[in-house]
């Protein structure tokens, strides 16, 4: 009997103080003594519940978009945005992940649009106005007892505008490493597309974890009213 009214009357106990209130009971603690069987059912009746509670808890909601289950790293969702930006701004600057690879699907969506790349570095372009749109010397590199020599060549997107096929939409001229360009020099390639209309301009500014672009008049720190004074003492 007193066995009995010690197992009921640790119902209303939580788990832990139950357990400990039948280890006590075993020890010798109360004037009774309850079998093995009876304190591991008991054990059993507040534990599991308790346990089975908080495995519930645990248990995290795992969000999947259409883009885990056909390839988010190949299918690119804004590439309709990137063609419109592209079209609207005509010159971007893009930041791309620094494990490379993603800009590639962009580039090819423009190349299906009909587009001819010239692709250049950034280091060693020198003054990208007379590189790219005026006749500018190069000075090849001698090998000791030579003369220093100076070689003249026509500008590179002006020269690429008159290979173009008829059929071509444009010339895309993506420049790379472009973070090493001053403001004034990243001004000019901002306003390249006004002085060639058929000419858009991708410059690799920097770095983020995921692709994305702004375009490079914003990032040049250029105003619409700024381009638009810069472009008519350009043209004069």
């Amino acid at each position: 009997m007193a066995s009995a009214y010690a197992v009921l009357s640790t119902s209303h106990l939580s788990a832990g103080a139950a357990v400990n209130e039948l280890l006590n009971i075993g020890n010798g603690n109360t004037s009774c003594c309850l079998t093995s069987s009876v304190v591991g059912r008991r054990i059993r009746q507040f534990l599991v519940p308790k346990l089975k509670s908080n495995s519930r808890k645990r248990r995290g909601v795992v969000k999947c978009g259409i883009e885990d289950f056909i390839g988010g790293d190949l299918v690119k969702f804004d590439l309709g945005r990137w063609l419109n930006d592209v079209e609207e701004h005509k010159s971007l600057a893009i930041y791309t992940p620094h494990e490379g690879g993603y800009e590639g699907r962009y580039l090819t969506r423009l190349r299906y649009q009909g587009y001819k790349f010239l692709d250049l570095s950034a280091r060693g372009l020198g003054d990208p106005e007379t590189t790219l749109t005026k006749i500018h010397p190069v000075c090849p590199a001698h090998l000791g007892r030579q003369p220093i020599a100076r070689w003249y060549f026509p500008p590179e997107v002006d020269y690429r505008l008159s290979l173009l096929p008829p059929d071509a939409k444009g010339l895309v001229v993506w420049v790379l490493e472009a973070k090493v360009l001053s403001k004034a020099e990243l001004q000019f390639l901002a306003l390249l597309p006004t002085l060639r209309p058929k000419v858009k301009v991708i410059a690799e500014c920097g770095n983020w974890r995921k692709f994305m672009w702004k375009p490079l008049k914003e990032i040049a720190g250029l105003s619409a009213n700024e381009a638009a004074t810069s472009y008519t003492s350009t043209t004069v």
